[in-house]
């Protein structure tokens, strides 16, 4: 849902998430709030033989909340879509999981990221692997495009929800599946803590 929020600057919500997840591509070995790199990957149970494929470059800045993949492994020969691809490691998993016969998309708004992304999966060698810089709630890709979708700790950045649901539903296929790993929160939350763009970006 959208969350309408008196007083919180959505365009100043977007710039402070683009610069936290600019700085953790940028600055791997700075310490956040929230668990970044690859020990963190194996500490959520991603499979160790495909995660030894990564690159340390996007490893370093993986900054996921939990593991997409656990739901179940990926098909050979599936469409993927990856929203907020960040640094790319679900990505170049993904990649693996659906072989040379499959594709794998991701998409992320931080400039920094897509980039970080791009040059681990030319240094991979994968031909299957797209990388888009975009937004969420507008998916720059046709209707029933993908057959399966995954995020890892992006929904919960994006004020308006429904926007990115509607899109993600667009996009897939007849009987496609999401794969989501992302923050919830069981409690009401103050007007307040709402319009704490600090609280938004971690």
């Amino acid at each position: 849902m959208a969350i309408e929020v008196e007083g919180l600057d959505v365009a100043l919500l977007r710039s402070e998430i683009q610069r936290t997840y600019a700085d953790v591509s940028t600055q791997p070995d700075r310490e956040f709030i929230f668990p970044t790199g690859r020990a963190w990957a194996l500490d959520l149970g991603y499979p160790q033989d495909l995660l030894s494929r990564v690159p340390e470059a996007s490893c370093e800045s993986f900054a996921g909340v939990a593991n997409p993949f656990s739901m179940g492994p990926l098909q050979p020969g599936e469409d993927v879509l990856d929203v907020g691809c960040g640094a790319g490691m679900d990505t170049l998993v993904a990649a693996q999981m659906v072989g040379p016969s499959g594709s794998v998309t991701g998409i992320d708004m931080t400039p920094e990221m897509v980039a970080k992304t791009r040059g681990s999966a030319a240094e991979m060698g994968l031909d299957n692997v797209t990388i888009v810089e975009g937004s969420a709630e507008h998916l720059p890709f046709d209707d029933v495009s993908f057959d399966v979708v995954i995020s890892n700790g992006v929904i919960d950045l994006i004020p308006d929800k429904d926007a990115v649901f509607s899109e993600i539903t667009r996009v897939l296929r007849p009987g496609g599946r999401i794969q989501l790993a992302d923050v919830t929160i069981q409690n009401p939350v103050s007007e307040e803590s709402k319009r704490d763009i600090d609280l938004w970006a971690g």
